[in-house]
């Protein structure tokens, strides 16, 4: 493999961060226990809850899977969060603001919007308290600016390890009953996050995040909590239906995609000595564009779905240690140019719960996969856990790109094996609930197709190696 030759001012620049941050871990760790909370320090009223999170991450990856990528590559990524809430009783008004900036990159680093996002408005939103409205005992009504999670997260969620937080303009409903049955109701604007271009975006250029008002996002969930009651107990059991519907703007180019998504989901959350189990299917009918060139006028049929499986099981041990199968299955379109479109998207979704560590390596999306897999976890003591997973990773269709690489054989002769997929973390709160440290890696190793497609890098395996510590305040 080759890897980029670090300057002498990088190097430089990684000794101080881990210097710093070693230093830092060894003196927090050698005082008292109890977390500092910037609320406290501040003697905010009890109506006032303020709070925020730094975090800093090294990332480095040998190799590369990208089409025209070469050598190795590293970055520094710093993530700064501060939320400040008023409750008033009838309701709760917040502001979040945001600051993710990347260093020690260069010109070849895969810096996007979701890692590359300084100084900007995250959140401003009103939360209304409607306790008992419609006979739900918990109900709550959120309008403005916000970030949201539902369910799984698959289809939309508030992300963790991206150095980038997506926001959503609009209205989102929760309510939960006394048994435990939730509805969420959403119906949003994704907030576009700029600058978008590559240059700003490598100079950590600010400017001010705009609400894609040509782009709505709409969602229903319902949650039925142990939906066979003591016949199979803790099953839980979601229907969903999503859409999508998109339009261009001055401002905002789109595939003008009108989507309609139906979903099912079963599960059992994790348990000691218990079978767990989640299976959650989805199928997608609709519409889109080929591109968002306004010169691409051709409505396509859209025709996909995805799955995902899991099943696994904890021991009775001190260590908490769970092991289980999994399965992840996107499709993608076998016959470009007919028509229609087969390949399933990732719309505002998790990736890294099921298919591994993001950042600048990320190699697999619930795109165009088709990947069984494993994995191992295991909570020693409530300050130490860790994972390792593996994927056997290929393309559902042999003629579709593997879209995370942009790489992709047309005709199909690469075949579908994109390589074996490895990753683990390990995580330790050095003070409960106050300073956490990570560290992780992952490594692919490329099958036929990510070594042979025509586009493909010939720079053998790709591995990637971060470290972190979040200190939340």
């Amino acid at each position: 493999m080759t890897m980029r030759i670090p300057t002498s001012q990088d190097r430089w620049r990684a000794r101080a961060f881990w210097t710093v941050l070693v230093s830092i871990l060894w003196v927090q760790s050698a005082r008292a226990e109890d977390p500092w909370r910037l609320e406290e320090a501040i003697s905010s009223p009890g109506w006032l809850s303020v709070s925020g999170q730094f975090r800093a991450r090294y990332e480095t990856l040998d190799g590369q899977f990208r089409a025209g990528g070469s050598g190795g590559d590293q970055a520094l990524a710093l993530q700064t969060l501060l939320a400040v809430e008023a409750d008033v009783g009838w309701a709760k008004f917040g502001i979040e603001l945001q600051d993710s900036r990347v260093y020690l990159d260069d010109a070849g680093t895969p810096l996007t919007t979701s890692i590359v996002n300084p100084a900007d408005v995250l959140q401003l939103y009103g939360e209304l308290d409607l306790d008992g409205a419609f006979g739900q005992p918990e109900a709550s009504l959120t309008l403005g600016r916000q970030t949201v999670s539902i369910g799984s997260r698959r289809v939309i969620e508030r992300v963790e390890f991206a150095n980038v937080i997506f926001a959503y303009t609009g209205a989102y409903w929760h309510s939960r009953n006394a048994r435990g049955d939730e509805w969420h109701v959403v119906y949003v604007s994704p907030v576009g996050r700029l600058p978008g271009d590559r240059a700003s975006i490598g100079r950590n250029d600010v400017s001010g995040d705009e609400e894609q008002w040509g782009r709505r996002f709409w969602g229903l969930q319902y949650r039925r909590a142990d939906v066979f009651g003591d016949a199979f107990p803790d099953t839980s059991a979601e229907i969903a239906f999503y859409g999508l519907k998109e339009r261009d703007t001055g401002a905002v180019a789109t595939p003008n995609r009108d989507y309609l998504q139906p979903g099912l989901r079963l599960f059992r959350e994790p348990a000691m000595s218990m079978i767990d189990f989640d299976v959650e299917g989805a199928y997608r009918t609709g519409s889109r564009r080929q591109t968002s060139a306004a010169a691409d006028v051709r409505d396509l049929d859209v025709d996909a779905w995805t799955l995902h499986a899991h099943v696994g099981y904890t021991f009775d041990h001190p260590w908490r240690i769970r092991a289980s199968l999994d399965y992840d299955y996107a499709s993608g379109d076998d016959a470009p140019g007919d028509g229609s479109f087969g390949r399933y998207e990732r719309l505002f979704g998790a990736r890294r719960t099921d298919l591994g560590n993001t950042g600048i390596h990320g190699p697999l999306s619930p795109e165009n996969i088709d990947a069984p897999g494993f994995r191992i976890e295991f909570a020693s003591t409530s300050r130490l856990d860790g994972r390792v997973a593996y994927k056997a990773a290929r393309l559902a269709s042999s003629r579709d790109s593997w879209t995370v690489a942009g790489v992709s054989d047309p005709s199909g002769q690469s075949g579908r094996f994109i390589g074996h997929a490895i990753d683990g973390r390990i995580r330790y709160w050095v003070i409960p609930a106050s300073l956490r440290m990570e560290f992780g890696a992952s490594l692919l190793m490329k099958g036929r197709f990510a070594s042979e497609a025509p586009n493909a890098p010939r720079k053998g395996d790709a591995a990637f190696l971060y470290g972190q510590f979040v200190q939340t305040f």
